[in-house]
């Protein structure tokens, strides 16, 4: 069975580097920097710069499920998050 996780490559403050992630923080991360019209790697730059601790693609994970469920509860229990 294929690994749901991809190793992916992404410059980032001018240097080069890789993350494993799943096809759906990929995307939250794509939908994420389109939002705030910003390139993914100027956002994962601002993911690394901001993290405590751990590594790069568990702080990308970290970061896409906060901002999600940030966006959900500010929706209200009753609404849809916006699009």
């Amino acid at each position: 069975m294929k690994s749901p996780v991809v190793k992916r490559s992404i410059v980032v403050a001018g240097h080069k580097t890789s993350v494993s992630l799943e096809e759906a923080f990929w995307n939250g991360m794509k939908e994420i920097s389109g939002l705030r019209d910003m390139t993914l790697s100027e956002l994962v730059g601002e993911i690394d710069s901001n993290r405590q601790q751990g590594n790069l693609s568990s702080a990308i994970r970290l970061f896409v499920l906060d901002y999600f469920r940030t966006r959900a509860m500010a929706a209200g229990p009753d609404q849809k998050p916006p699009s």
